[in-house]
């Protein structure tokens, strides 16, 4: 392939190639040479374009294929524009010549088509040039279409409709010709003539004038006409022209002469639309010419007519646009309604033509106001229908006022209204269930009625449109919630009133079913006490239906109606009333056959109809009570409801000879209990109908082949049989397409009615399958056989295997018995039932049963391969695969495969052909490769040889379909016929006409089935993959230029294909155009194709996808569709106005999906262009909401609305992409605001800091950050939380909590002390405000509150009078939800109310915790800093404000907390006490409630928890209730006194009960959720239970209830142990150990207070007799489980080991220590850590002096480890956070009274003499890593030893030496930070007051110490180090001279002074000294003075002996004399005034 990638042919290369090839390296050369030409400058091209030309014109003579010779024209034709074109007329003539050639033999037509096509091109690209040429190629080419067969006259139509193009007005003398040529093609039998001329036809109305003024009329008769008979295709295209055609006659201004002029009339709208009128009501027969049968009223309009002309009306309206749609809309309402109202009998004559008429009807409606309006035009339209409506009910109220009741039902006049009024219905239900809560001021509007025309309606005399009316109220209440409650209780309300009135009856009862059906749609629900009422309603309804003869049917109806739909509601609702539902239902069959014999003796054709009806009705309400109330399917309801069922088959057997005897009236009743036994049959188990079985497979055997069907069902029957992948061979009306609405009335054939409501009024509370339409439900006679085969599969595979032949054998002969088409009805329905049980048994693993069983199936399905029906043929070849799937049986399969090979090869008709070849694939489909591969090759083979018979294009599409699922599921055996099957596709691709598009599409499977075989092979670099590759690439470039568009979207998923597994050879640039290109495409699947694709590019390269759109809209051609504005808005803002448009779920599911990853890759880098796509959308919407909001917001707060006033700012309308965006789109941009906002979190911190972001947008201007827009995001945050729609404010509120969280701690720069929100203070109230309003639904208000809450809690704003607003809406929330849950409203479901209460105390509990802690940390500088006193107070003002501001309700609120807490806590106890919990609820919630309530309570409890514990805490616990707790305050409760009090009555519970309930309640609530922690636990709810836990525990009087419930405290323990080990954040686990420290501290108070009062009370007695308090009591044993100790040390050795594994003897393997590099634990795990060992240093008090003893070796190896494994060596001589909590705890324990207390005090010794030796040990090598190991930690550790233990534990010698070893050694290391802590641990153990202790160290280390100053004094100190060495040194030489005993100090001091005096400078050396030597100076002279006057006489003595030391001592004193007056005052120091002159000198000196 590479050879052809030239400017020239490379003819060498062509020539070596076999014929297929040759085929592929031309297309390949052609496809290069297109962009090679564009890319090559005009001068090179010249130099080649005379043999380039030549190259190129020879090719028309190879007989080119479709997709070559369009690449050929084109490059001609490029070729031309850009090089020479003189020698363009030579090309010209040869064109023609060929044209002209006499010779029709099938090979030479390629070459004349290609020739066609090179004309079409080259006119269309140079145009004009050629003006003087085109009469006589136009003349040439009409001639040519006399002759021409189909092809021909295709690619003759396309390529005049190219050289109209490209010649514009200059081809005007040519208009006629073509014009009379395209008209005999717009009605040729080929339909993709009828296409391509209708595509000629639209490109010659752009010049010819007369085609929409004088020949307007037949134009539209000739589309009509061309739609009789016509394929989708066609349809589209001919109302595609018919509709543009008229659009151009109404809005033309004539140009031209005056004489034309005159000719011209213009044409008004009227004209128009009576026009298509015409064509929908009379069809093609034009308007004189109407036939003798149309005057008898006997032709009806064929329906593909009428679904073209409708398709018309919509490109009619959608070409003239949204604007004309909104001016023109009364007019084109009346006349589109009209369409069916009685003046045009033909359209409604008979039902099913009525039907049909009114689908078409809607949909107009449908599609032109639902696509083409905006929201606020939408709004103007439901106006207008409302009108049209009251309109209609007048006509019908005057013929109803009419007294005679015969008249008033036959009137024309009512039959007249009733279609236009049920189309009129269905549109305002649509429309208004798509506008949302947007309708609601539509609603709230008198003056238009809505609701009011809808309910008057409700009493039409025609069952349709009461039924309309009901599914309008539908509509209503899923769009507005808060309208369901109050539109039930007005239906209810008249159903109970007008109950004598049979309309009323049935209209109010569809009305209330259909309202309880949206119930399941709206999540608020409706209250509770309605499914009551409605019940007891139903009953009465069944019960008084006897009473009155006229009113009996509809009551029956209405009333199992009402029990039918009452049990959507689920089983929450219906297990209130079940008892009485399965009365009614065993009541309503007779209770014996002998009851049934009886009734058929006694009734009469009324009678038995009204049975009929309350049966089935009984039938539809139970199959309602099994598919939605599964989980009340209980074994006892079950045998409940079984009983009937057998009386029930009964009558089904007996229906045949009742209907016999009362013939015609009773036909669709009893069709309607067939359906509804069979449907509910379907439900339930075959096990509970078990006795019944062979009756019931009777009964369908009847139904399925019974004599008076007439009507061939296949479409709606066969589909789901058929593999959904075989649908698409069939028919293009089988897949989904956007006309799939009124297209689908041609897919049931003429004689079947669509769907409709008044088929099955049931259906009105069901959810439809198709999403928010009407349900639309076939005719009963209909239904009852799809039913019925689908139950015939399950009943044949229960019943016996002996039965099941004679059934079959049964089928068989009806099959064989009938004639003609009936044949066909019967088999097709006898195929479609054993298909079902084929398809049953297969996937239940069932049997088949005797070898006969096999022999009649067999049969059957091969009879039915053979059918002419092609639905039939491919639910046979899918049975023909489960038989072979069932019997499972190799030699079978094999016999199965061979009949299909011999047919194959024997039969020459498309059917058998067709049929066989499905076959084949299909048994490939269910059993893999067959499992012999020469079956495969067969297969392969025969199927080759099929896909190549181009006679039929049938049997090529059926014969390659076929070999995509065998590629499909031979998986790796293919491998071998990979290339052979390639180039088969390739060379048919090339090849076939591009009229058969179902070929192509075939073809396409097969490829995409080769590339998914291949799979990541495709990466390979082998010649053979490559050629593979390149053959593939080929294969997609082909069918991405075909005109089909399935086949384009074939093209496109191939090239995702290769995307996926080969992702570097796919042009990633010419993918994306060809994406973009087709994004708006008008059909579905090509659409939907777009989209995946561009899903799964995005997922991996978002950013190049983004950048090829933008590149392509720039270099923009023609072929970017219109509304694709990519070159604004880029792809990402394209995707959106697509998003707004689309109505297809999938595709905007995958629409957000894209979008989505195109944010999370690329949002941060756009974020400009990101914020202002969801601006813009969001903005689009904000007109009226935002400006009544800010004007509120001006009014009350003057200042400040300027800053709001921003909000209201309008763009200008030119720059807005986005016109009215629909809510749901607006909903999306807010929900992607938010994910913008967490993208931004992930990347930079200056995202968040507006100083950082504008220094670096200073930088780099193309920097970009969030904190930059702020003023953005609160602006659209604003606008969405302010808007009509509910969903919208929902997510505005959402997206500004978002903002609040991200952006309360940035500080604003300017302003020092604020934050950047501030500004924002305004805005966020008004967005607030509007959310606390009484009408605004309660998951508004709560999620309002949270932001609320949230607003307070975040700190923005410091002015309490700010705070206020704000914090007034909470307070008017709190006074609403006061009065419990009776106060809230009644609209909604109770669980909704109690989700608003729970909401606001959540807010409250968020709002109280904050200001608590404010409180605190305010608090705290306050007692440290008297001077800061004035600012700090100050600043607390809000944080002690705040506290006010919630004080002033606290009492209430604790109240409601309390209340919420009890709930919760019932709500969650185990389902076996549901006995003991209160009958009425709780207080927010009510019984019946409880399940929905669980969630609400679940998602707030946790704040709530902790709130109500602070407010116990500041109580101090003793406040029984804030109203009457003040007497209580004043009595402290102490453990002693706690038991008082209690003895007063039961009734009235004393204080101390409360308190201890109440600490139950939060105690309780925190263990039960901590010990059984649900995976859906938030951090949030388990952090605030353990900080309620910890606000408990700091009080006193709960602290004593713990200490002395030893249990307690040890569940506790255990729970919090759990919690540690099951959640990782170290938050958490910090929080439960201060939990854990503080249930300790209670345990110590608890002994400590035990000990006191025992020392009271025993004062008298012995010390010795006392009892032993503490854990361990005289033995000193503890028992796990029982022991309090024990659970802390498991919980603080959990916590070590974890973060410390060394400490675990285990784990180091030998119990023995092993040295390790000691490490640094991260910031957490030192904290964890430092947490533990402070608990473990509390417990031994918490021991008798026996548990102490058996505690303490585990303490103190957990401790001393901890030192061990963290005494790393840090800079400075730190010791790290963990060292210091381990020497911390170390000190705590041996100080503990424990060492001290007789008991204990010998074995404490012993023991902490071990752990002595343990440190030391650790100093000495073990493995050469002691040198790791931190000495200063170590040393401290000894000191610590040394200071706190007795004595006795450190002066044995033995241990004495080593510790002092250590020191010296110490001493002798170099580093200077060592060298000065050890001087400082020294210093404290010479001060010891013990000499036994501190003399050893004197003596030993005092001489050493001397050493090394006069060292230093020697060498004189270097740098501030070494100064401090010898500071320190001194130091502890002054200690020893304090110390020392009398008589020895004058020997220290004679020591020290020297040293001393050696460093004091005269005033010359000051001068010039280093700082150090200065400081040193500074240093010496202060001692001196201080020791001078201490110690005179050893002064002085030295003083005198020295003279050096007298002289440099005064020169010192001389030169520092002046600033040491001022620093030192005289004579302070002297002691002894009159001894010695010297001294005397000298302090007078000073």
């Amino acid at each position: 392939m590479e050879l052809a990638h030239s400017l020239l042919l490379n003819e060498e290369a062509y020539n070596q190639l076999g014929e297929v090839q040759k085929a592929e390296f031309i297309f390949e050369w052609l496809r290069y040479l297109e962009k090679l030409l564009l890319a090559t400058s005009r001068n090179d091209v010249k130099e080649k374009q005379k043999t380039l030309v030549e190259q190129l014109l020879s090719l028309l003579n190879n007989s080119p294929g479709p997709p070559t010779r369009k690449l050929l024209a084109k490059n001609l034709a490029i070729l031309y524009s850009i090089g020479d074109t003189f020698s363009v007329y030579e090309a010209i003539d040869k064109c023609n010549d060929l044209i002209r050639s006499k010779d029709d033999s099938p090979s030479y037509l390629p070459t004349k088509l290609a020739a066609v096509v090179c004309l079409g091109s080259l006119y269309k690209k140079l145009g004009r040039i050629l003006g003087n040429t085109f009469t006589d190629t136009v003349g040439n080419i009409l001639k040519a279409v006399k002759s021409a067969e189909s092809q021909g006259r295709y690619e003759i139509m396309l390529s005049l409709q190219n050289i109209l193009n490209g010649l514009g007005a200059a081809a005007a003398p040519c208009h006629r010709d073509v014009y009379k040529a395209a008209r005999s093609c717009l009605t040729d039998r080929s339909m993709a003539v009828r296409c391509a001329a209708a595509k000629c036809l639209l490109e010659l109305q752009n010049e010819a004038i007369f085609m929409w003024s004088t020949d307007l009329d037949s134009v539209a008769t000739l589309c009509f006409k061309s739609f009789e008979g016509s394929n989708y295709d066609v349809r589209i295209s001919v109302s595609k022209l018919l509709g543009t055609i008229l659009a151009k006659a109404v809005t033309s201004k004539h140009p031209g002469t005056a004489a034309s002029r005159q000719s011209i009339r213009r044409v008004s709208l009227e004209e128009v639309l009576e026009l298509l009128g015409t064509g929908f009501l009379r069809g093609s027969s034009g308007f004189l010419r109407a036939s003798g049968d149309m005057l008898k009223g006997t032709s009806s309009v064929s329906r593909d007519v009428r679904v073209g002309v409708t398709q018309a009306y919509v490109v009619f309206v959608s070409t003239l646009g949204g604007a004309w749609l909104e001016k023109n809309f009364a007019a084109f309402l009346s006349h589109i309604l009209s369409l069916v109202s009685q003046s045009h009998p033909k359209a409604t004559q008979t039902q099913i033509d009525a039907v049909c008429c009114r689908r078409c009807v809607s949909f107009i409606l449908r599609t032109t106001i639902g696509g083409l309006l905006g929201e606020k035009a939408q709004l103007a339209v439901v106006k207008d229908i409302c009108q049209a409506i009251w309109k209609l009910k007048k006509v019908m109220d005057a013929v109803m006022s009419d007294g005679n009741l015969e008249t008033r039902v036959g009137s024309t006049d009512v039959a007249a209204s009733q279609h236009m009024l049920v189309c009129a219905l269905q549109e305002l239900g649509n429309l208004i269930h798509n506008l949302g809560t947007t309708a609601a001021p539509l609603l709230q509007d008198s003056s238009t009625g809505l609701l009011d025309s809808i309910l008057s309606v409700t009493l039409h005399p025609s069952i349709s449109v009461r039924l309309a009316a009901a599914w309008c109220l539908h509509c209503i209440a899923v769009a507005l919630p808060s309208y369901l409650t109050p539109l039930l209780d007005r239906c209810l309300e008249r159903l109970t009133g007008h109950k004598s009135s049979p309309e009323a009856v049935t209209g109010f009862s569809f009305a209330v079913a259909a309202l309880l059906g949206a119930v399941k749609h709206c999540p608020l629900g409706i209250p509770h006490g309605k499914g009551k009422i409605i019940m007891t309603l139903a009953e009465d309804l069944l019960c008084s239906a006897a009473q009155n003869s006229r009113l009996s049917a509809q009551r029956t109806q209405a009333g199992w109606l009402l029990i039918a739909a009452l049990m959507t509601l689920g089983p929450a609702v219906v297990s209130h009333h079940l008892a009485r539902v399965l009365l009614l239902w065993k009541c309503v069959f007779p209770a014996s056959p002998k009851d049934l014999e009886t009734e058929k003796s006694r009734g009469d054709s009324f009678t038995w109809q009204v049975t009929l009806e309350g049966r089935a009705g009984a039938l539809c309400a139970i199959k309602s009570f099994v598919s939605h109330c599964g989980d009340l399917l209980t074994e006892e309801v079950i045998q409940r409801l079984l009983p009937p069922l057998p009386c029930a088959v009964d009558l089904l057997t007996q229906l045949s000879s009742i209907l016999k005897m009362y013939g015609n009236p009773l036909k669709t009743p009893s069709a309607v209990y067939r359906q509804r036994l069979y449907e509910l049959l379907i439900l339930l188990p075959p096990e509970t109908y078990e006795g019944n079985l062979c009756a019931i497979l009777k009964e369908l055997a009847a139904d399925l082949t019974a004599p008076d069907i007439q009507v061939s069902a296949s479409t709606f029957l066969l589909p789901p049989l058929c593999h959904q992948d075989d649908l698409l061979i069939l028919s293009p009306l089988l897949q989904e397409t956007d006309h799939r609405f009124i297209e689908e009335q041609l897919l049931l054939g003429n004689g079947v009615a669509c769907g409709s409501l008044e088929y099955d009024p049931y259906l009105i509370y069901e959810k439809d399958v198709e999403g928010d339409s009407v349900p639309k439900p076939l005719p009963p006679a209909l239904s009852v056989i799809s039913s019925a085969a689908k139950l015939f599969g399950v009943v044949c595979a229960h019943v016996g295997e002996t039965q099941r032949l004679p059934i079959l054998e049964q089928l068989l002969g009806s099959i064989k018995h009938t004639k003609g088409a009936r044949q066909q009805v019967v088999q097709l329905h006898v195929v479609s039932s054993v298909s079902s049980f084929l398809k049953y048994v297969a996937l239940s693993k069932g049997c088949l049963g005797p070898e006969e069983m096999k022999r009649f199936a067999l049969t059957l399905v091969t009879g039915a391969l053979e059918s002419t029906n092609p639905l039939l043929r491919c639910a046979a070849a899918e049975a023909w695969a489960r038989l072979a799937q069932v019997l499972d049986d190799g030699a079978f399969t094999a016999g199965l495969a061979q009949v299909s090979f011999d047919k194959l090869k024997s039969a020459r008709d498309v059917v058998t052909r067709t049929g066989h070849s499905l076959a084949l694939g299909s048994l490939h489909r269910y059993l893999g490769g067959i499992s012999s591969s020469q079956h495969l090759n067969s297969c392969i083979g025969i199927l080759y040889t099929l896909a190549q018979d181009s006679t039929s294009p049938d049997v090529q599409t059926w014969a390659l379909h076929s070999l995509s699922l065998i590629i499909d599921s031979a998986g790796p055996l293919y491998y071998v016929h990979v290339e052979p099957t390639l180039s088969l596709i390739i060379m048919l691709l090339l090849n076939v006409p591009p009229t058969h598009a179902e070929v192509h599409q075939s073809l396409g499977r097969c490829l995409n089935a080769l590339i998914t075989t291949l799979g990541p092979e495709l990466q390979g670099n082998s010649t053979s993959i490559s050629t593979l590759r390149a053959s593939c690439l080929l294969g997609c470039a082909v069918m991405q230029d075909n005109p089909d568009c399935l086949v384009q979207a074939q093209a496109i998923s191939c090239l995702q294909q290769l995307h996926m597994f080969a992702p570097r050879h796919v042009n990633l640039s010419s993918l994306v155009s060809c994406l973009c290109v087709n994004l708006y495409s008008p059909y579905l699947l090509l659409r939907r194709a777009v989209l995946a694709c561009l899903r799964q590019l995005v997922q991996r390269e978002a950013a190049e996808v983004s950048e090829h759109a933008v590149m392509l809209a720039k270099d923009s051609r023609e072929e970017l569709t219109p509304d694709a504005n990519i070159r604004e808005v880029g792809l990402e803002g394209a995707l959106l106005i697509l998003l707004d448009k689309e109505t297809d779920e999938r595709l905007c599911h995958d629409i957000k999906e894209t979008l989505n990853y195109m944010l999370t890759s690329m949002a941060v880098e756009k974020l400009s262009l990101w914020l202002k796509l969801c601006k813009d959308i969001l903005a689009a919407s904000a007109d009226c909401t935002a400006i009544t909001c800010v004007d509120t917001m001006q009014e009350e707060e003057g200042d400040k609305g300027d800053d709001a006033s921003v909000l209201t700012t309008r763009h200008d309308e030119k720059s807005h992409p986005f016109t009215n965006p629909r809510w749901a789109t607006r909903v999306f941009a807010a929900e992607c605001v938010c994910r913008i906002i967490n993208q931004c979190e992930n990347a930079s911190s200056a995202h968040f800091d507006i100083a950082l972001a504008q220094e670096m947008k200073k930088k780099d201007s193309r920097n970009d950050f969030l904190v930059l827009h702020l003023a953005d995001l609160i602006r659209m945050a604003f606008m969405a939380a302010t808007d009509h729609s509910d969903q919208l404010r929902l997510s505005g509120l959402e997206m500004l909590l978002v903002v609040i969280r991200r952006f309360a701690t940035v500080p604003e720069p300017e302003f020092p002390g604020h934050v950047i929100l501030e500004q924002y203070q305004a805005n966020v109230g008004a967005a607030l405000r509007p959310a606390f309003t009484s009408e605004t639904p309660p998951d508004v208000t709560a999620k309002a509150c949270q932001v609320c809450s949230a607003w307070i809690a975040s700190g923005v704003v410091s002015d309490l009078n700010d705070l206020r607003r704000v914090h007034q809406l909470l307070v008017s929330s709190l006074t609403k939800i006061q009065a419990g849950k009776e106060a809230l409203s009644h609209l909604y479901n109770e669980s909704a109310s109690t989700m608003e209460i729970l909401a606001v105390l959540k807010a409250w509990a968020e709002v109280y915790i904050i200001a608590v802690q404010r409180h605190k940390n305010h608090r705290q500088p306050l007692k440290t800093t008297s001077c800061l006193e004035d600012s700090i107070r100050n600043g607390s003002c809000s944080s002690d404000g705040l506290l006010d501001l919630v004080y002033a309700d606290l009492g209430t609120l604790s109240r409601l907390w309390l209340a919420a807490l009890q709930d919760f806590a019932l709500l969650t106890l185990p389902s076996e006490f549901a006995s003991q919990l209160p009958a009425e609820g709780g207080a927010f919630y009510t019984a019946e409630t409880s399940e929905n309530a669980k969630l609400q309570y679940y998602n707030s409890w946790a704040l709530i928890l902790h709130a109500t514990a602070l407010w116990l805490t500041s109580t101090g616990f003793v406040v029984a209730d804030p109203d009457e707790g003040a007497s209580d305050l004043s009595r402290p409760v102490t453990p002693t006194s706690m038991c008082q009090g209690s003895s007063s009555g039961a009734t009235i519970k004393s204080p101390e009960d409360v308190y201890t309930d109440r600490f139950h309640l939060i105690l309780g609530i925190s263990v039960e959720f901590l010990c059984s922690l649900r995976s859906d636990a938030t951090m949030e709810s388990i952090t605030a239970c353990l900080y309620a836990l910890q606000a408990l525990l700091d009080v006193p009087w709960p602290r004593s209830k713990i200490g002395s419930d030893q249990d307690l405290g040890i569940e506790l323990l255990n729970v919090l142990h759990r919690v540690i080990l099951t959640r990782e954040s170290p938050s958490i686990q910090l929080a439960s150990l201060e939990v854990v420290r503080q249930i300790i501290c209670a345990a110590q108070e608890h002994v400590k207070e035990k000990r006191r009062s025992a020392e009271v009370d025993d004062g008298a007695a012995e010390k010795e007799t006392l009892p032993e308090f503490g854990e361990g009591k005289d033995t000193g044993g503890l028992v796990p489980g029982k022991s309090l100790v024990f659970a802390t040390l498991e919980l603080c050795v959990c916590i070590l080991v974890r973060q410390l594994p060394e400490l675990n003897p285990k784990l180091t393997g030998s119990p023995g220590v092993k040295a390790r590099k000691p490490q640094m634990l991260s910031e957490d795990g030192s904290r964890l850590v430092s947490a533990a060992l402070v608990i473990l240093s509390e417990l031994p008090a918490v021991c008798s002096p026996e548990g102490s003893i058996s505690i303490l070796p585990t303490i103190l190896y957990l401790t001393i480890g901890v030192l061990r494994e963290t005494a790393v060596k840090l800079p400075g001589g730190q010791l790290s956070s963990t060292v210091a909590a381990s020497l911390q705890a170390l000190k705590g324990i041996l100080s503990s009274p424990m060492a001290r207390a007789e008991k204990s005090h010998t074995a404490w010794t012993d023991l902490l003499r071990s752990a002595l030796t343990t440190v030391l040990d650790f100093w000495d090598p073990v493995d050469e890593t002691h040198q790791e190991l931190d000495e200063v930690s170590l040393l401290t550790a000894i000191t610590v030893f040394i200071l706190s233990t007795s004595p006795e534990v450190t002066t044995i010698p033995c241990l004495q030496k080593r510790c002092i070893d250590k020191f010296k050694a110490t001493l002798e290391i170099k580093d200077p930070m060592v060298q000065i802590k050890t001087y400082q641990l020294l210093h404290s153990i010479f001060q010891y007051p013990n000499p036994a202790v501190s003399y050893p160290y004197i003596y030993s280390l005092a001489s050493c110490i001397m050493e090394k100053l006069q060292e230093i004094d020697k060498r004189k100190p270097e740098n501030t180090a070494e100064l401090q060495i010898f500071q320190e040194g001194i130091k502890v030489l002054e200690t020893l001279v304090t110390v020392a005993e009398e008589h020895h100090r004058s020997q220290l001091v004679a020591c020290l002074l020297p040293i001393l005096i050696s460093f004091l400078l005269d005033e010359n050396a000051l001068g010039s000294a280093t700082s150090i030597m200065r400081n040193l100076h500074d240093f010496a002279l202060q001692n001196l003075m201080q020791i001078g006057p201490q110690y005179s006489s050893v002064f002085k003595s030295l003083v005198t002996s020295s003279p050096a030391l007298k002289a440099r001592l005064e020169a010192a004193i001389k030169g520092n004399q002046e600033s040491v007056k001022v620093k030192i005052p005289t004579s302070k120091y002297t002691k002894s005034p009159g001894k010695n002159s010297s001294i005397q000198l000298k302090t007078s000196f000073l």
